[in-house]
């Protein structure tokens, strides 16, 4: 049986993931410089340059910016961040993944009825063939995977590149989790049935039938997902947190 090998994680990551959550619960205030990093490494226990490679990623990351001369100062993510901070957030908290599902399943259903409008009919056969790797995938992970792309080409139908980008940036807030919220994908027959009235009614051209058909599917997935993490489960492989 193929076992996961667990991640073997360095002093940055650890000092990166503190630092994160320390500034996701509040601990560093949003527009505040953080404390010089003599006084900040000490305060972690770690070498400056340890501190200097966690500040770096958390910078990349959009949490942090750094200005010579003037420090480090913590961004205000909910007025200035964008969706690259998602993945992230929802990694770290039950009640991102919440508001990200909420988001999938008004857009996908939005998504669902332009491409019942617009499909061609090559994209009316790839969705069916996508279909058809749903019901065949040989575990739930690649079920879960093959179903993702089922709802790319749902946005790709629509002819609006900006609903792919909007589908692309939902799903990369909880593939990264998604070990975890794998429920519905247990079984690709069943999987691929739940998801066949969306690809019937898109094929068909049916526009209100395609809207009912996908807001019944993400619903009734994220309740599942959802379900799966049980109480206070919001990290990486369902690890009891305490929060959500």
């Amino acid at each position: 049986m193929a076992v996961e090998s667990i991640p073997r994680q360095s002093v940055v990551d650890v000092l990166e993931a503190r630092l994160r959550d320390d500034i996701l619960r509040g601990e560093h205030q949003p527009g505040t410089l953080l404390p010089p990093e003599r006084e900040l490494a000490a305060g972690y226990g770690v070498t400056r340059t340890t501190l200097k490679h966690a500040l770096t990623r958390l910078e990349q990351a959009g949490l942090l910016s750094t200005r010579h001369g003037i420090g480090t100062r913590v961004i205000d993510f909910l007025r200035l961040g964008g969706a690259e901070l998602l993945p992230m957030l929802a990694s770290q908290d039950s009640s991102w993944l919440k508001e990200v599902f909420e988001a999938r399943r008004h857009i996908g259903t939005l998504i669902a009825g332009r491409a019942a409008a617009r499909r061609t009919v090559k994209q009316s056969r790839r969705l069916q063939e996508l279909l058809e790797a749903v019901a065949e995938a040989p575990d739930a992970d690649a079920t879960q995977l093959a179903d993702v792309e089922v709802h790319r080409e749902l946005a790709r139908a629509t002819g609006n590149r900006v609903y792919l980008l909007l589908t692309n940036t939902l799903f990369n807030a909880y593939l990264p989790v998604r070990l975890a919220l794998q429920a519905p994908f247990e079984d690709p027959a069943k999987a691929a049935g739940r998801l066949a009235p969306v690809v019937q009614a898109v094929v068909e051209g049916r526009v209100e039938g395609a809207q009912s058909a996908a807001e019944k599917y993400l619903r009734g997935t994220e309740k599942l997902m959802l379900g799966s993490l049980g109480p206070g489960r919001s990290r990486s492989g369902g690890k009891s947190t305490g929060s959500g």
